[in-house]
C-alpha cells in the first residue's frame, strides 16, 4: 500500500506559522479515499452504487507542529471491521517523525439514511475491508 503524500499549503497554517490542528481532519480524509481507491473501492462509485459512509467518530494525537512545505506522509490501515463499524488508523510523519496519530470511525448507510450491514449488502466490499482488518 502506498502511502498518501501531502504537501502543507500556506493558507493551511496559522497566525504562529504551524499548520492549524482542524487540517489534519481534512488530510484525513484525503488519505481515506486515497485509501479507497488503492484498494480498488472508489468512494465515487460506492456513493453512486447507494453506499454513503460518514464520519461517527474522530480522534487525534497532535505529536509536532508541522509548517508550510513539509511533506507529510499519512498511512491509513483498518484497525477494526465487523461489517457495520470501520474503525480506521491514520500515522502521520514528516520524514520519519511522527506527527499526528488518529483515528476515524465511520458506519454505512443506504441511500435512505438506514444503517446497512456490508457485509450482507456488498459483500465484495466486505471481504476487502475484513481482509485489511489488524490483527
Amino acid at each position: 500500500m502506498n502511502l498518501y503524500k501531502h504537501t502543507v499549503q500556506y493558507y493551511e497554517t496559522d497566525k504562529m506559522g504551524i499548520v492549524h490542528h482542524s487540517n489534519y481532519i481534512r488530510w484525513m480524509e484525503e488519505a481515506r479515499i486515497d485509501f479507497l481507491d488503492q484498494i480498488g473501492w472508489n468512494y465515487k462509485a460506492l456513493e453512486d452504487n447507494g453506499l454513503i459512509s460518514p464520519v461517527t467518530s474522530v480522534d487525534c494525537k497532535y505529536v509536532a507542529n508541522t509548517v508550510f512545505g513539509d511533506v507529510i506522509s499519512i498511512e491509513v490501515s483498518v484497525e477494526e471491521f465487523k461489517g457495520i463499524k470501520l474503525k480506521l488508523r491514520y500515522v502521520m510523519k514528516k520524514g520519519e517523525n511522527v506527527v499526528t496519530k488518529a483515528h476515524s470511525e465511520h458506519c454505512f448507510l443506504n441511500t435512505e439514511g438506514k444503517i446497512i450491514n456490508v457485509k450482507k449488502e456488498y459483500p465484495n466490499f466486505y471481504e476487502t475491508l475484513a481482509a485489511l482488518e489488524e490483527a
